[in-house]
């Protein structure tokens, strides 16, 4: 019997994140173990007749191509993305894994030539997104492999995954609209402010945010959402931190990273486990050492950290450093191949905005 919140997912992805409208050439990236997902939307989209190109990806490719292709393969660049990213109206992507360590024996020098060599489509991607004409979002279809990498259940991870996304209101739109409005009261607040000082047990770090706008993510592009974010003045960031819940890329898992910056950059990094991938991904290329993201996550009903940052970005008292590209509308100038959210936990932390408490241990007192 099919599951109602699957049905509801889909009418929310379609109509309220993406808000497809006639005429709008709409690409989703999906693979079989989101079948159940995949129809739906696919149906909703062609009841809002939109002219819809699906690519229905077969597990394992990622690990195999990592694995045997060559160095013109790995920087070679598909026409058919490249035409997607520039011309197509939206973009929905749905993650289903069915095994979350496939690339955990991939070369990272081999990730880091595709990721070098992409950076100038991600940017394009960035570009169009910020200008409004390109509407995205990621969401994810549970499976036994994700339920298993957070320590649940199938359907304890169904419950959570729909859950999270306010799939059990009757209408859940009204619920991310009430998101909606308490984001807007923090970023009305944040306006014009010039400088974050982050400081607690992990952290004693400081940025300028001086001409930078946060903007409060209510699903539309992640779905589920719940995070106030903006990208800091590219010089600026001061200090250190240590992330306490493990960085996870490409399946592979980094624990116990500390970083420090000086005028903004990375200057030093450590990790217990993963090092050397650590220090591969902060070297992609020039632009990787620097902070892109500082985001607050703002969803309570996440408490659970899952190992997917689809999730645990949004954990109420915790914030989020991104390594790597900001967001051009953010006012960010900082280019990469890589943008990689690591996450910290503000329980017993405080933030000060221009002098003034802001938020302590993981709260905003605003």
């Amino acid at each position: 019997m099919a599951d109602p919140r699957v049905t509801k997912l889909a009418q929310v992805l379609v109509n309220y994140s993406l808000s497809i409208q006639s005429g709008d050439q709409f690409f989703i990236s999906t693979n079989p173990l989101a079948e159940e997902l995949t129809r739906a939307v696919y149906k909703e989209a062609v009841q809002a007749g939109a002219y819809i190109t699906i690519q229905n990806g077969v597990p394992g490719l990622s690990e195999i191509f990592f694995k045997h292709a060559n160095e013109e393969q790995l920087t070679y660049i598909s026409p058919i993305q490249k035409m997607i990213t520039e011309q197509f109206d939206a973009e929905l992507h749905i993650g289903a894994a069915y095994n979350t360590r496939s690339l955990s024996g991939v070369d990272p020098a081999k990730q880091k030539i595709a990721r070098k060599a992409s950076a100038e489509l991600s940017k394009v991607f960035m570009e169009r997104a910020a200008r409004g004409e390109l509407k995205w979002c990621y969401t994810v279809f549970p499976t036994n492999a994700a339920a298993q990498e957070a320590d649940m259940s199938l359907s304890e991870y169904e419950d959570f995954v729909y859950g999270a996304g306010l799939l059990h209101l009757d209408d859940p739109v009204v619920g991310w609209k009430e998101v909606t409005a308490n984001h807007k009261r923090l970023v009305d607040w944040l306006a014009g402010k010039k400088r974050v000082v982050l400081k607690g047990e992990n952290i004693d770090l400081e940025m300028s945010i001086d001409g930078r706008n946060f903007i409060g993510a209510q699903g539309k592009e992640n779905f589920p959402d719940g995070e106030i974010f903006t990208s800091p003045i590219e010089d600026s960031a001061k200090g250190w931190v240590r992330y306490g819940y493990p960085a996870i890329y490409g399946g592979q898992e980094v624990v116990d990273i500390e970083l420090w910056f000086e005028n903004g950059r990375v200057v030093k990094e450590t990790a217990v486990k993963g090092q050397e991938l650590l220090t591969s991904l902060l070297n992609t290329d020039d632009g990787a050492r620097v902070l892109g993201e500082l985001g607050i996550g703002t969803n309570y009903g996440i408490q659970k950290f899952t190992k997917n940052m689809l999730f645990d970005e949004k954990i109420g008292g915790t914030v989020h450093l991104a390594v790597g590209s900001g967001f051009p509308e953010c006012g960010s100038q900082n280019q990469s191949g890589l943008h990689w959210d690591m996450l910290c936990n503000m329980a017993e932390s405080e933030i000060t905005v221009d002098g003034e408490l802001f938020y302590k241990d993981g709260k905003v007192v605003i």
